[in-house]
């Protein structure tokens, strides 16, 4: 019935289609970021019997942020001891 009230007001008010459009890429985009970084982030360990710290397995070059803004990962140098 929502759904069936929602269409009908979007034929009478089509300045109303826009906003559904843009509140549907909001949700969608948010959805999609949030199983990114709980895919992806190596902070997040979903198989803690065979890998319980991810993090350490990461090298100077690896990236993990979603967006880097003025670093090149590539040619980052190690600085600490290995564990």
């Amino acid at each position: 019935n929502m759904l069936c009230q929602l269409i009908t007001q979007s034929k009478k008010h089509l300045s109303l289609i826009p906003r559904f459009v843009f509140s549907g890429a909001r949700g969608t985009g948010a959805a999609l970021y949030l199983s990114c970084l709980a895919l992806f982030n190596p902070d997040v360990s979903w198989d803690r019997k065979n890998n319980p710290e991810p993090w350490n397995k990461l090298g100077p070059n690896d990236q993990y942020k979603f967006y880097s803004v003025n670093v090149d990962y590539s040619k980052l140098k190690k600085e600490g001891p290995d564990f």
